[in-house]
């Protein structure tokens, strides 16, 4: 019999991550995740990606705006041993960290204590890595900071862009934490990290996505692939007497030139990169 607990997640990324980690057997007490938000071109409130899939799956949900004294006082309710949390989205007060007897486990994905902090799929390939990784670490009041239980290093494939990479460590992620649970809940121990070798990976910014093309080819690849997910990559391109806003839709890295295929001009539909530049 597993020890209770409670998962705190709200994207596609704890989604999936829930969906492995239930497959396998465990099964949390509570789900909290963020609040409904407007999506969509009407704006229609919504529930999260792992609130939706939770409810399908008949898990309690809470998704507080805050995590205050009330909503702690909630959580504390349904008695759970420890917490795991991916992509909640929130950073969760000591108090809270505290409230679990074994702790709260965390997946990141990169080998920390390399980029630690909200991007960090994203800064490996905007800085040229071949190698990634992800770690399930045991979670402290600092930014990704907690002695780690388990990593595992991923190759990262040439061309390969946050939409391929992500879910492959999704995956990976999930499968570690599921294998490592037993034994965490029997008790496990954990490695410090060295601080002194941490590496940030910052929020992005929706401007970060803009390109100069032509431009640095190498930045630009590097860009399209760290950004393909989301902000995405844009550039202007002056037309017909106006300055217009390129969407880039899909690319290429050729014989060390950045490729532009597809793309959507502003006030246009999708189409080729070639018929847009003639």
């Amino acid at each position: 019999m597993h020890k209770p607990f409670v998962y705190f997640g709200t994207p596609y990324v704890a989604r999936d991550t829930l969906a492995i980690l239930v497959e396998r057997g465990f099964v949390p007490s509570l789900v909290v995740t963020s609040p409904d938000a407007p999506r969509g071109r009407g704006l229609v409130l919504t529930p999260s990606e792992t609130k939706a899939w939770a409810l399908e799956h008949d898990i309690p949900v809470l998704a507080p705006a805050k995590l205050d004294t009330e909503t702690i006082e909630a959580i504390k309710v349904y008695g759970c041993e420890y917490a795991i949390v991916v992509a909640y989205g929130k950073i969760l007060p000591s108090t809270l960290i505290d409230a679990f007897p074994l702790g709260i486990l965390n997946i990141h994905y990169s080998l920390l204590p390399k980029y630690r902090g909200a991007s960090p799929v994203e800064a490996a390939l905007l800085n040229g890595e071949s190698v990634t990784g992800v770690s399930v670490q045991k979670m402290v009041p600092e930014l990704d900071a907690g002695d780690v239980l388990i990593q595992k290093q991923v190759t990262i494939d040439e061309s390969e862009t946050t939409r391929e990479l992500r879910p492959r460590l999704v995956a990976v992620g999930a499968d570690m934490l599921a294998t490592i649970l037993p034994e965490f809940e029997r008790g496990m121990n954990a490695v410090p990290q060295e601080h002194s070798a941490a590496t940030f990976a910052k929020k992005i910014r929706k401007e970060e996505g803009e390109l100069t093309v032509p431009g640095d080819d190498l930045l630009n690849w590097r860009k399209y692939r760290a950004y393909s997910e989301g902000p995405g990559t844009y550039f202007f391109h002056d037309k017909d007497g106006r300055r217009m806003r390129v969407k880039i839709v899909s690319a290429r890295f050729v014989d060390g030139r950045f490729v532009p295929e597809r793309v959507v001009p502003e006030g246009k539909k999708e189409m080729a990169y070639e018929d847009f530049v003639r």
